[in-house]
């Protein structure tokens, strides 16, 4: 597909046509069941992938003084833990490596289980929003080859980040230990330490902005070509090469965008609290996300209204998709 490059792009202008949109979809006329059906859809596209987190920084005092060749009683002691738990660790490995293995095993299976159920649901919400309908089995089958690419380009991309996030990250917590058991030397410790950190920060953000872009961006486009994933990004990488301002403007307005729906969330959480703690439903898996529904479909469309901007062959609302087969 020849591209051709917009001359005006707004992240402003995507707010009210989303807006519009959420009316549209969910209270002219407001239909329960169609919430429901559209929340199930939703539900599976989010599945898995509820934010929250945070880091937890350390916080060190000024040194102490302490006894020349005698360790301080924070680094016995975690001697001490190490010790012991090598040795508990050297009795009971007869049965630690088989349940161990088995521990990892299903959570390996259920993540996998969750990210395809999420991919599929990937299409399935986005056929919702862009065609005003309440349907699950036609999505499911109709784009079952772009959610598998989907879920295994997830799969090659997760892989990707254990190696170059996990793995220094481990590297970090070997050397915090190391250090505080007094095995290495500060000197050396404390800049391996900062490295580390700093690149599995840069990664990390790396990283996160391909997830965003995918899901963003990417699986529109896999819905508008039936295509797979890579060409999806191939045809991405066109449009982002020559637009890296705009995107940038893009990734900062979704700060603001998180902020306000923040806002009005916690409102509405403090609101429910008022009247018989009815924000507690917001917890119930599903439910939660049918009470969030608004807000889902509203973000879902932004990210449509913005991509339309860039041309014609971007419209996902006004396309005609076709759903008999994929490249």
């Amino acid at each position: 597909m020849n591209y051709e490059q917009p001359n005006r792009v707004s992240v402003l202008d995507p707010v009210t046509p989303a807006i519009d949109r959420v009316k549209l979809i969910l209270f002219r006329p407001f239909d329960l069941g169609k919430w429901f059906v559209i929340g199930f859809c939703a539900w599976l596209a989010y599945l898995g992938t509820g934010g929250g987190g945070g880091g937890g920084g350390g916080g060190g005092g000024g040194p102490r003084y302490t006894v020349p060749g005698k360790q301080p009683e924070a680094q016995e002691k975690i001697k001490e833990f190490v010790n012991s738990a090598r040795y508990y660790v050297s009795d009971n490995i007869s049965w630690i490596v088989p349940v161990a293995v088995i521990v990892v095993t299903l959570i390996i299976l259920i993540g996998l289980l969750i990210a395809w159920l999420n991919s599929r649901g990937k299409f399935m919400f986005l056929h919702c929003v862009a065609t005003n309908r309440a349907e699950v089995s036609i999505p499911w089958h109709n784009f079952r080859q772009q959610g598998n690419s989907l879920f295994l380009f997830r799969i090659v991309l997760g892989l990707i980040g254990f190696v170059v996030v996990f793995v220094p990250v481990i590297g970090v917590i070997l050397l915090v230990v190391m250090m505080v058991s007094g095995s290495a030397p500060g000197i050396v410790s404390v800049p391996g330490i900062v490295i580390l950190g700093l690149s599995v920060f840069v990664l990390s953000i790396l990283l996160f902005l391909v997830k965003k872009f995918t899901f963003d961006f990417v699986v529109p486009i896999m819905f508008l070509r039936m295509s797979r994933c890579t060409a999806g990004w191939r045809e991405f990488m066109t449009v982002l090469s020559a637009n890296k301002l705009r995107f940038t403007l893009y990734l900062l307005f979704q700060i603001v965008i998180k902020l306000v729906i923040g806002v009005m969330v916690g409102i509405g959480v403090c609101i429910g609290f008022c009247f018989c703690c009815a924000s507690c439903l917001l917890f119930i898996p599903y439910i939660g996300t049918v009470i969030l529904l608004p807000v889902l479909v509203f973000t879902r469309s932004y990210s449509l209204y913005y991509l339309q901007q860039y041309g014609p062959g971007y419209d996902v609302f006004h396309a005609e998709i076709e759903t008999a087969g994929s490249v």
